[in-house]
């Protein structure tokens, strides 16, 4: 089968296009064949790799562990062992391949019970295609984690989401709209209009007003870029308020060690754990019409270069598909 493998550290030139052995499903797992995925934060952090803890999990010098990106994916089960109960061949799925990755490739097995780390899938919701059903478990999940397990979002809050034209972001205000809070959407003008209508009740243009000088308070900041002032963000929480961290940086904890904590605000990071019962949870959402995925730009698995170089920048709206197969 083709699969994008890099054996070194490095530039997205280090991801190449091999033929490589089709996997076997053992008696728990599914052998999924994929037709779509996507380019996420977690993919180019453990190619390049960034933070130092990549090369902890996945060897000092070069990649050991696993050699094959890829979080996210869409496909139909060809095959599944003799224990598999829950799928049967030609189901189309939805879901990840957790912190194994694989998923840039034309097939990969996966357990059926699996939840977290091993990866986790159910059905694809019927109202979406492959390429939209791909780039929803990642980013829709951390947002759901950090709006729901970590703030505990009600309705009649005041919510603010940095960077919510990013893939997290997206979600982000869709969730939190969703959950009854009044959403106010941080992100460049140019995204201003799609954004709004994903839920958005008030915009603001980073380049032009800084949100922690206005005198607004906040019952919650939603960080979904790692980009703001712990400082200045903390300013703008209401007394009781949480600080939302999607992207945990060292950096970032150390800022959090010696930030004030004063009149019981939080900040709060962690990690989203990719739980079966939040895809099946997205899955009720996405066909009731209550979230949908917003993508930028979709790319061949054979221009996965070009694909990973334009994530990157730092441009990208929403999600970036990589189609496996074409439909």
């Amino acid at each position: 089968m083709k699969a994008v493998v890099f054996e070194k550290y490095g530039p997205p030139e280090v991801l190449q296009l091999k033929k490589i052995e089709k996997p076997t499903p053992k008696e728990n797992e599914v052998l999924i064949k994929i037709y779509a995925t996507s380019v996420t934060a977690a993919d180019w952090r453990m190619r390049k790799p960034d933070p130092f803890l990549a090369r902890m999990m996945n060897g000092i010098f070069a990649p050991k562990k696993f050699n094959i990106l890829g979080i996210e994916l869409a496909g139909v089960v060809e095959a599944v062992g003799n224990e598999v109960t829950k799928f049967q061949p030609g189901d189309e799925i939805f879901g990840t391949t957790g912190f194994t990755f694989r998923a840039y490739a034309e097939y990969v097995c996966i357990p059926e019970d699996s939840d977290g780390n091993d990866g986790s899938i159910t059905h694809k919701p019927t109202n979406l295609t492959f390429g939209e059903a791909a780039v929803i478990p990642v980013g829709a999940d951390t947002a759901l984690f950090f709006l729901r397990t970590q703030g505990n979002i009600q309705p009649g809050q005041k919510v603010l989401i940095y960077g919510a034209s990013s893939s997290v972001g997206s979600y982000g205000v869709q969730l939190a709209k969703h959950f009854g809070a009044e959403v106010t959407a941080v992100c460049s003008a140019s995204n201003h209009e799609w954004v709004k209508e994903l839920g958005a009740d008030k915009m603001i243009d980073y380049r032009m007003e800084d949100f922690t000088q206005s005198g607004e308070t906040y019952d919650a900041i939603f960080d979904a870029v790692g980009k703001l002032s712990l400082s200045g963000s903390m300013k703008a929480l209401k007394d009781g308020g949480v600080f939302l961290d999607a992207v945990h940086m060292m950096r970032r904890s150390v800022q959090a060690k010696f930030a004030p904590k004063k009149n019981n605000k939080r900040i709060l990071g962690g990690t989203a754990t990719g739980l079966h019962e939040d895809l099946i949870y997205f899955k009720e959402l996405i066909e009731a019409g209550h979230l949908k995925p917003v993508i930028d730009r979709t790319y061949p698995l054979e221009e996965i270069v070009e694909a990973t170089r334009y994530v990157e920048t730092g441009r990208k709206k929403g999600n970036v598909v990589i189609t496996v197969v074409e439909t």
